[in-house]
């Protein structure tokens, strides 16, 4: 391939930017920048950010201290913190110390596995609605690892983080943006890091899309488009899949976009969102919900207890979220129609552009850039993903398909973490950064409830974005030896 002639983005750090020479007094930037139109009032109504409490700092660019290793406590034993627990112990320095579900017997069996696994036994806790606050009050924690349903979220996020342990929350990290807010303010005034759990931030196209965005190949970037489109039809009828139906009645209760987030943060951090740019509006649009309704028709036996149940989510709800500098992401959420499985994953710029679950090649992915394409065609993403290769999948990459799902990114958003509080490093991922990826599910549903008109995003840098910095585009490091 020639070489390409951009300014690749990662040259610019060191310079005025990362020094600092924007102000953090453009907190308050216009709600008019260039090239980003001026919202409406009632977005401008939203757009007022709370001050910061006496005392309460920014948590950007604060490293972890430094763990001789990692005494790691998980909430939540259903699918996922079950389908989790093996690739934390299998981390170098990091120790399942407790696990805790509100069912005593998957703690147990979850311990059992770990046991025969050679992992140290962890503490078990369970058999009441309270228990993982126990495990909170009893235990010396230094992570603890949310995957409980989703309206547990943010108040067991908040309690690990005022234990004294840092949090790694699953999707979303909240569902309101009062609560979002108390999760930033909670991690500023306790010095402590919450991130989201999103592994597909560190998926191995993902992050060779980033690595190429950041290098310049797609020129100026001016948009992108992800989401979560995903067929859990058959699950979400499960009796046994979602632990008392938890999923399928979030259906029932909001018109909202869930869970873009997979497709939405990979995007967002090739934008450098909250990190030189940020996203300011968002509006929705939902078509009707017919899916779950349809399927259940077809499907499900009429003495099902999900007859008793009226659907309001839109099969397909699509955000526009405009940014600070004039670029648009389009994000999309869809799990109650019949379609293989996409997070879209398209990056788009003056000079080219990449489209995942489009190609035919072994990657999925395809790419057109100039100038090394011509005559319309696509190519094949395979010479650019080994070319642009992120230096954790060639770190770690055999390691992470033999002890993480989802082809492997589960376990360097593991071992990741692990590392990074071993190393005293910053984070990839920061509060903000989860807080403004989460919080298009409750502006989505405002964005609905006003006929999808747009609304605002909150900056909850609290105007940290304007400086230019690392996140997930880090450089290479090791992990440190096990003591």
């Amino acid at each position: 391939m020639p070489e390409h002639r951009a300014v690749p983005r990662r040259l610019v750090l060191g310079g005025a930017l990362a020094t600092g020479a924007i102000a953090a007094g453009a907190a308050t930037a216009s709600a008019a920048s260039p090239g980003r139109p001026a919202a409406p009032p009632e977005a401008l109504a939203a757009e007022r950010t709370p001050r910061r409490g006496r005392g309460q700092k920014s948590m950007i660019n604060v490293p972890f201290e430094a763990y001789r290793t990692v005494r790691l406590g998980i909430i939540g034993l259903g699918n996922r913190g079950r389908s989790m627990a093996p690739g934390w112990a299998a981390v170098p320095g990091c120790t399942v110390t407790a696990v805790c579900d509100v069912r005593a017997d998957r703690a147990r069996r979850v311990a059992d596995d770990l046991v025969s696994r050679g992992a140290p036994r962890p503490a078990e806790y369970g058999g009441a609605e309270d228990s993982w606050e126990r495990m909170l009050e009893r235990e010396e924690l230094d992570l603890v690892y949310v995957a409980t349903p989703w309206e547990f979220h943010h108040r067991q996020g908040r309690a690990a983080l005022l234990a004294g342990a840092h949090a790694v929350v699953e999707l979303p990290i909240a569902t309101e943006v009062k609560e979002l807010w108390d999760l930033v303010d909670t991690s500023e005034r306790t010095r402590r890091h919450l991130l989201l759990a999103e592994n597909c931030s560190y998926g191995r196209n993902e992050l060779a899309m980033l690595k190429m965005a950041h290098e310049g190949l797609f020129g100026d970037i001016t948009n992108g488009h992800g989401g979560y489109l995903h067929d859990l039809r058959e699950l979400l009828f499960s009796d046994t899949y979602y632990t008392d139906a938890w999923r399928r009645r979030w259906h029932t209760r909001v018109n909202a976009s869930f869970y873009a987030m997979h497709g939405l943060a990979p995007i967002a951090a090739a934008m450098d969102v909250n990190r030189g740019d940020r996203m300011a509006t968002l509006s929705a649009t939902a078509t009707e919900p017919r899916g779950l309704a349809d399927y259940r028709e077809r499907f499900v036996p009429r003495s099902h207890p999900s007859w008793r149940e009226e659907y309001v989510k839109g099969d397909l709800v699509t955000c526009m979220i405009g940014t600070e500098k004039g670029r648009t992401i389009r994000a999309e959420h869809d799990v109650s129609s019949p379609r293989p499985y996409s997070r879209i994953n398209t990056i788009a710029g003056s000079r080219g552009i990449f489209e995942d679950y489009a190609g035919t090649s072994s990657t999925g992915g395809r790419v057109y850039v100039e100038p090394d394409h011509s005559g319309h065609a696509w190519r094949d993403f395979d010479a650019y993903r080994k070319e642009f290769d992120h230096w954790l999948w060639k770190k770690i990459g055999d390691d992470a398909a033999n002890n993480g799902g989802h082809g492997g990114m589960d376990y360097v958003l593991q071992w990741r973490t692990v590392q990074l509080m071993r190393a005293g490093l910053v984070p990839d991922i920061d509060v903000y950064d989860s807080a403004a990826w989460c919080a298009p599910f409750p502006l989505s549903a405002e964005s609905l409830r006003r006929s999808g008109r747009p609304v605002s995003v909150p900056d909850f840098t609290r105007g940290g974005w304007v400086n230019l910095r690392l996140g997930l585009d880090s450089r290479p490091s090791d992990m440190p030896p096990v003591p």
